[in-house]
């Protein structure tokens, strides 16, 4: 059997009650933090845009477009969605993948939710499928070879099979439709070889969600697709894709974001504001910030003086900046008003970086970084293997919900926000119902 084939069999086999408990909690902050995500980045330039053009593109339909009293198919709703939750790089992201799956799965989970009327422990199983599926093609890859790490590129293999689960697609078509996702997901070899990386393409997030999820229509109407695409070698490690299928969930290992810029960065960002608190250390007082680290960091835009919000996402020298001059908080979410800021470009000019070849063995497991930090009293050095939001350093419940708080504030009304979080939690007893509702209109936004 191909792998396609196998990963039919599995998806198809599951049940809800198969989910193990934590990755089921898991799938809930997943869903908690991809909705904050979302709101924070529901006005932004990419995420009017994808809406407008959607809007005008397809006919309605029986799945939301967040925080609007719109309803348009599930393809197209759960791309808009999509846009928005990956705008400010703040969405959820898992290491063995080396992107964000939760920006893609959850909006496809939850808008087929709403096409085929499942219920909350469907729809939990749906995430933690997609999941499972999009970060397996993704890790069986090998990273060395890759021009680009894009999330784009894979995951439309876990909308998919999200999607699949809760229509229940025939176990050929099933197979046909994971093989259509991936090969018709943008290919997105620029975002490897551009020097603007200040763009909204970004990691193609949203029309890899739109792809996989037309895949399912395709594969359903007798459209074909090459079943094999996972068997070949020089792409994929196939065993690595359906070794021990079903034993722990890769969702269970899951980071979350308290910066809003490139997981890469937020190693040397743990490590310079740690390093500033304790020591007492004054923005002014900075001469130089060296950071050491893995070589695919240096491979960002790294300006710095940014001409856009999406190059400071994916710059080095001007995320330290931001968060020296301005605080901790303005990470969450960075803003376009700290764009050429004479203050922050003057600092990020201060940094410097390289590659530390020891630090680069452990990625992608890990995205380390070693700071050093230099004024006129000394200087101090820090290394970071697990930013915050790691697995093995983890962002608990109430640092999630605070994350929450913090992008929806002045967004949604803290009556709103307390709704969300309690649903979100009870999402068995009730608590879908509330979430959609919440999510399904304008009310709940100042």
């Amino acid at each position: 059997m191909w792998a396609t084939e196998v990963l039919a069999d599995f998806i198809l086999a599951l049940r809800p009650g198969d989910v193990p408990a934590p990755a089921r909690e898991m799938a809930k902050r997943c869903i908690l933090d991809l909705v904050g995500a979302a709101a924070a980045g529901f006005d932004t330039p990419p995420a009017r845009a994808m809406r407008h053009a959607c809007t005008g593109i397809f006919s309605s339909g029986s799945s939301g477009v967040w925080f609007t009293d719109s309803r348009l198919g599930c393809a197209p709703a759960a791309a808009i969605n999509a846009a928005a939750a990956s705008a400010l790089d703040i969405d959820d992201g898992q290491r063995t993948a080396g992107g964000h799956p939760g920006a893609s799965i959850v909006p496809a989970a939850l808008a087929a939710a709403e096409e085929t009327g499942a219920d909350a422990e469907e729809l939990l199983a749906a995430i933690a499928v997609g999941y499972e599926v999009g970060i397996r093609v993704a890790a069986a890859r090998d990273f060395a070879a890759l021009d680009t790490c894009s999330t784009g590129r894979w995951c439309s293999y876990g909308a998919a099979a999200a999607g699949a689960f809760l229509r229940r697609l025939p176990a050929k078509k099933l197979a046909e439709a994971l093989a259509i996702a991936g090969v018709q997901s943008p290919g997105l070899s620029a975002s490897g070889y551009s020097a603007v990386m200040g763009n909204h393409v970004k990691e193609g997030i949203p029309w890899s969600t739109l792809t996989g999820l037309v895949a399912l229509d395709l594969a359903e109407l007798g459209f074909t697709g090459p079943t094999d695409i996972l068997d070949h070698p020089s792409y994929f490690d196939r065993n690595a894709i359906l070794a021990n299928l079903g034993e722990r969930y890769a969702i269970e290992r899951v980071y979350f974001k308290p910066y809003s810029c490139c997981r890469w960065i937020h190693s040397a960002l743990d490590a310079l504001l740690g390093l500033m608190v304790e020591n007492g250390i004054e923005p002014g007082q900075i001469e130089r910030i060296r950071v050491h680290t893995f070589e695919r960091a240096l491979r960002l835009n790294n300006y710095s003086n940014p001409d856009s919000l999406e190059g400071a996402q994916y710059s080095i020298p001007f995320s330290l900046a931001v968060a020296a001059l301005k605080g901790r908080g303005t990470m969450l979410p960075m803003k376009p008003d700290c764009l050429g800021q004479a203050d922050i470009v003057a600092l990020a000019e201060k940094v410097e970086l390289s590659i530390d070849p020891e630090l680069d063995r452990l990625f992608p497991a890990r995205a380390p970084a070693r700071l050093v930090l230099k004024t006129a009293r000394g200087e101090w050095e820090r290394l970071v293997r697990d930013a915050w939001g790691d697995p093995d350093n983890p962002m608990d419940v109430p640092s999630l919900e605070k994350k929450f708080r913090t992008l929806t504030d002045g967004i949604f009304r803290q009556k709103d926000q307390d709704e969300a979080i309690d649903a979100v939690a009870h999402l068995e007893t009730g608590g879908l119902e509330r979430l959609i509702g919440l999510l399904g209109t304008t009310a709940g936004r100042r």
